[in-house]
């Protein structure tokens, strides 16, 4: 019950994750190379927010979760090595760089040029991270 119950959070959390990191890139796409004062966007807070989220949520179905297993075959089926590594690899390193991307804007001259450099490689990790139904790795759109 409450695996499937963080199971939809987490899948739903993805949605608005996606969303708000578009509409962060759009924001700091459009404000790119405007030099003066450090403006934060909202956009990019909520995103930060929402990510940090979503990794909460994630680490909890790491360890509930039986597609996640540490065993002998583990690397060899890939729906496990995808959910026991890379789902795992690949999101948390795409928070780091999300995370990484708002704290140096805040520090940097041109802070929206930081912001859309980190988001964007983030944003690519996350859809090539993602366990799409298209991937045969038993998920689903929400």
């Amino acid at each position: 019950m409450f695996y499937n119950i963080m199971l939809h959070a987490h899948s739903g959390l993805r949605w608005l994750v996606l969303i708000a990191l578009i509409i962060a890139l759009f924001q700091t796409f459009s404000r790119r190379g405007t030099a003066g004062q450090i403006m934060e966007t909202k956009s990019a807070l909520f995103t930060l927010i929402l990510t940090h989220l979503q990794l909460i949520v994630g680490i909890i179905l790491y360890v509930i979760s039986p597609k996640v297993t540490f065993g002998a075959n583990t690397m060899s089926d890939s729906i496990f090595r995808f959910f026991t590594m890379e789902h795992f690899v690949g999101m948390v390193i795409a928070v780091v760089l999300i995370t990484l991307g708002y704290s140096k804007a805040k520090k940097a001259e041109l802070p929206f040029n930081k912001v859309f450099n980190y988001y964007i490689i983030a944003f690519i990790l996350i859809l090539i991270f993602i366990p799409w139904p298209f991937r045969a790795l038993g998920a689903g759109w929400f």
